[in-house]
């Protein structure tokens, strides 16, 4: 205990302790790691971590050009940093602490791949026995078997994880073909979710790339902060990607349910044919007279429906 409050006084003697706050930014990234090592994060950032919650130590088992131990030197305490380069796989290594915080970037799926990139594939090879790229996250190239390693990774970490540890994760959001990828949505969570922190995104290479259409630029990333209260029962929050048919939809009314039938049709259709859309669903078999309100919907809904002959209905497509 003693060791742990000098340290901390020790950290705040050399250190100006910034202010955290929801939204965080350093458009001076700072010293500490390499910057020409792409994707690393800003060294203020976790050295306001360090010195917000001032753990005694702090791990990186992701730790990348080593910004991580740069931080923690400057703040005055002891660090633990690992990564594939250094012959740790996370996915497969035992973690040798029990560590009191953690701080994680994991590569931001495939955007920027590291083993054979940023760093000699065949010389870890060579020298730990292994081929890095077979186990970097960064080359798997299936966005839902990404998620998978992740959380696998998430979770180990936060395992190891002593009773009342910390895990301070920085993720950010994926843009491809028209789609976001967001890995803050689908990080699994596990224990008490603390804080969620925005950090905003200075001197990025898309900075420098125009982008057509209604491209949204992402400009910020966000750290989430996970705690461990108990060392064997904890909740956990993960995200669940499911199908599910606006027929049997609670919320749907039936305006559109109907408009839902027919919109994929290209010419008028009949009313047996709505109802044979509609009665195998929760929508007709929770109304008795399901049938009279598909009618009445179809009637009391010019704008959105268009009579086209006796018993046949479109879409109004114009409204």
């Amino acid at each position: 205990m003693a060791d742990k409050e000098a340290k901390n006084v020790f950290c705040q003697q050399n250190h100006t302790i910034r202010p955290l706050t929801s939204v965080v930014s350093y458009p001076e990234r700072g010293d500490g790691g390499n910057n020409k090592y792409r994707g690393n994060c800003s060294p203020k950032l976790i050295e306001d971590l360090i010195g917000f919650f001032r753990p005694a130590e702090i791990c990186d088992y992701m730790c990348g050009s080593g910004t991580t131990a740069d931080a923690a030197q400057k703040m005055g305490i002891p660090s633990h940093c690992y990564d594939l380069h250094s012959g740790f796989d996370l996915l497969e290594c035992e973690i040798p602490e029990r560590p009191p915080f953690i701080f994680w970037h994991p590569p931001y799926w495939n955007i920027i791949q590291y083993a054979g990139k940023m760093y000699s594939a065949k010389e870890v090879q060579a020298k730990y026995g292994f081929d890095p790229c077979a186990r970097d996250l960064s080359q798997i190239p299936d966005w839902h078997r990404f998620v998978e390693m992740m959380n696998y990774a998430m979770m180990k970490q936060f395992c190891a994880l002593e009773k009342g540890g910390r895990m301070a994760v920085l993720v950010g959001d994926i843009k491809k073909k028209g789609r976001l990828y967001s890995m803050p949505l689908e990080l699994v969570k596990p224990g008490t979710l603390e804080n969620i922190i925005i950090k905003t995104q200075h001197n990025c290479f898309s900075d420098q790339v125009s982008y057509s259409g209604r491209f949204i630029p992402i400009l910020h990333e966000y750290v989430v902060i996970v705690r461990k209260d108990a060392p064997l029962l904890y909740p956990i929050l993960m995200a669940r990607t499911q199908m599910v048919d606006i027929r049997d939809m609670p919320g749907a009314t039936w305006r559109d349910v109907v408009a839902a039938v027919l919109e994929p049709c290209k010419e008028a259709v009949s009313l047996s044919y709505i109802y044979t859309q509609i009665e195998p669903h929760k929508k007709a078999q929770k109304n008795q007279w399901w049938r009279e309100k598909v009618r009445q919907t179809l009637q009391c809904s010019p704008r959105y429906f268009i009579h086209v002959a006796r018993g046949m209905w479109a879409l109004n497509r114009a409204s």
